[in-house]
Parts: C-alpha cells; structure tokens; sequence
C-alpha cells in the first residue's frame, strides 16, 4: 500500500466532501484519517487526509484524475507522499515546554518530518 495525504482549500459550499470522498473510493484507496473545517470569516472550505492507495495507484495518477474535481470546486490542491519527511523550522515564543513537546513527539517518531 501506499500512503499520501491530501490537502485542498477552496470556498465553502455543499458537496466538497462527497466529491472528494467519492473519487479516492472509486480509486481504490482508503481514508484513514480526515480534518476539515470551514473559515466563516473567509467562508473558505480546507480539508487534510491521509489515505492508503489499497491497488497502489501512484501519486501522479491520483493528481491527474483529481483535476476533474479541483476544477468542479475551483480548489487548491496538493497531494503528498507521507513516506516523504517535510523539512520544518521549528519556532516558539516564551515558553519552553511548547518546543520540548515538538522535539520529544519527533524524536519519538510521532512527528515524521526532518527538523532543519
């Protein structure tokens, strides 16, 4: 299997998570987990999953057959492999246990991102 997370942003409106729900199903794949909510100040939609491609569809097909539904929605789209490390800069103000809780979660490999 191979997993990918997905993250989009687009305005507010009905059927976003049945579009996009909808398409990584009939890819074969499998949500594992999903965040989402709206900006009502903004009125903009985003949304993260992370989903296992269970026939291991690569992430360049994936991104060509989600073109349909970016464009439906006008969204922004950014489909991600998670066996890739994001480099990250750590930054925290006043208060020290903030950056231990980032350091100890990384060095415990619950944080898989590559600290510059």
């Amino acid at each position: 299997m191979t997993a990918h997370v997905l993250t989009v942003s687009c305005k507010s409106t009905r059927g976003i998570v049945a579009a996009i729900t909808g398409y990584l199903a009939d890819q074969g794949c499998n949500i594992v987990d999903s965040s989402q909510f709206d900006d009502l100040e903004t009125g903009l939609f985003f949304m993260r999953l992370s989903f296992d491609s269970q026939e291991g569809n690569q992430q360049a097909e994936l991104e060509k057959g989600f073109a349909a539904v970016a464009a439906r929605f006008q969204m922004t789209a950014q489909f991600h492999d998670s066996e890739h490390r994001m480099k990250v800069l750590l930054m925290v103000s006043r208060f020290g246990h903030c950056l231990n809780d980032l350091l100890y979660r990384w060095k415990i490999g619950a944080l898989p991102i590559e600290i510059v």
